[in-house]
């Protein structure tokens, strides 16, 4: 008997899958596979070069130009160290929220889509739909790539992409960008009482951090000219930082992680490099007339892009369409709705949930968010239905 399951079940069994980034997903991408084989589909795996992931793209319908990507990322953030209430991978009911892990951000949307294949395929499909579930987006998008060189190199031309991150499903048609950075500090250790003869590599990085929270004011005063994003203005900040070994020794080493995230139609290379200047100029040639070798090292760790609003994007019409609603929004949060768009498939955000609740221990979705993602859904089987 081929299995069928309502998108309350299949979102169960989507969540019951530990899909923590620093593990695989494969479990889940086997699953997925096996049910739509099971309805006579083809779905295509793209692994990682370690075989330890994979990405899966399944197309219903024709194979012309002209599909609908749905998009939804398979990874999910950690739950170490938070105070969970239920056990995060087991979805769990309760005053009308559904509990768990990836609950919001984001396996709601793609277990409707997968839950109604069996509606798209019993109606008839005559506009491709493309399931597209991706891994390791949760640190830095990474997997969407590989995928959407494959989408380019395979498919016939898409129309559009809806990335189904929470959206509360408003139409969201741009979105900040993200960079981050790991920067390491070189220093040369001593006796802590004899500071002039050794360079704190963990008082240097404090400094370094310093510069970004002025680099941080600086860009809050220059704003949004659009007025569109909350906060309004591209933001800084440091969250990680690890280095010394001991109190009486100045630390040789310090490694802190920093990000920026900047409005669409800005620089994506200002911020980094008045860090590097002042870390290069200002810095570094102090440190180097007491100890030669010491070093401020910055390296890039992901980019994600902006989604910038594009007049007549037919993803945002459609999705206006589907939702019934005549405005779209803006976000802070960044999605692979970028690296799309990037390539040349316009993009729009819209999906179940609310980014307020993702990251935190006990994540939930409202029930009535899943059943508009239903609703959602069920309209654009009408609208690519023969």
């Amino acid at each position: 008997m081929v299995a069928t399951y309502t998108p309350r079940q299949m979102l169960e069994r989507l969540i019951a899958f530990d899909t923590t980034s620093r593990g695989s997903n494969l479990e889940l991408i086997d699953f997925v596979a096996g049910y739509l084989r099971e309805h006579g589909l083809e779905p295509r795996l793209i692994p990682n070069a370690e075989g330890t992931k994979a990405n899966l793209l399944c197309t219903l319908g024709p194979d012309k130009p002209g599909g609908i990507i749905l998009s939804g990322h398979t990874d999910v953030v950690p739950v170490d160290d938070q105070e969970w209430h239920t056990d995060p991978f087991t979805a769990i009911e309760k005053d009308g929220k559904l509990y768990g892990r990836g609950t919001a951000d984001m396996k709601t949307f793609s277990a409707v889509a997968l839950a109604l294949v069996p509606e798209f395929l019993k109606r008839g499909v005559k506009t491709p739909v493309h399931i597209a579930l991706s891994y390791d987006e949760e640190i830095g998008c990474l997997g969407v790539r590989p995928m959407i060189a494959d989408i380019a190199r395979n498919l016939p031309t898409p129309k559009l992409a809806i990335i189904g991150e929470p959206t509360d499903m408003k139409v969201v048609n741009a979105h900040k960008g993200i960079r981050s950075f790991r920067t390491t500090v070189t220093g040369r250790e001593a006796h802590s009482s004899r500071t002039d003869k050794g360079v704190n590599a963990v008082m240097v990085a404090a400094e370094l951090i310093m510069q970004i929270s002025h680099l941080a004011e600086e860009m809050r005063r220059k704003g949004d000219p659009s007025g569109r994003f909350e906060p309004p203005y591209t933001t800084v900040q440091s969250s990680t930082i690890e280095g010394g070994t001991a109190l009486n020794i100045l630390a040789h080493h310090c490694t802190f992680q920093w990000e920026f995230r900047y409005l669409p139609g800005t620089s994506a290379n200002e911020i980094f490099e008045a860090f590097d200047a002042h870390a290069r100029e200002k810095i570094l040639p102090r440190l180097r007339e007491i100890a030669p070798e010491a070093d401020i090292v910055t390296t890039p760790r992901a980019h994600v892009p902006p989604l910038v609003a594009r007049d007549d994007c037919p993803a945002e019409v459609l999705a206006k369409q589907l939702t019934g609603r005549n405005h779209a929004e803006a976000v802070s949060y960044g999605t692979e709705a970028g690296l799309f768009q990037e390539a040349g498939i316009p993009s729009v955000v819209c999906g179940p949930g609310n980014i307020l609740q993702a990251h935190k221990p006990n994540e939930f979705i409202e029930l009535s968010q899943i059943d508009a993602c239903v609703t959602f859904m069920r309209r654009l089987v009408d609208q690519v239905a023969v």
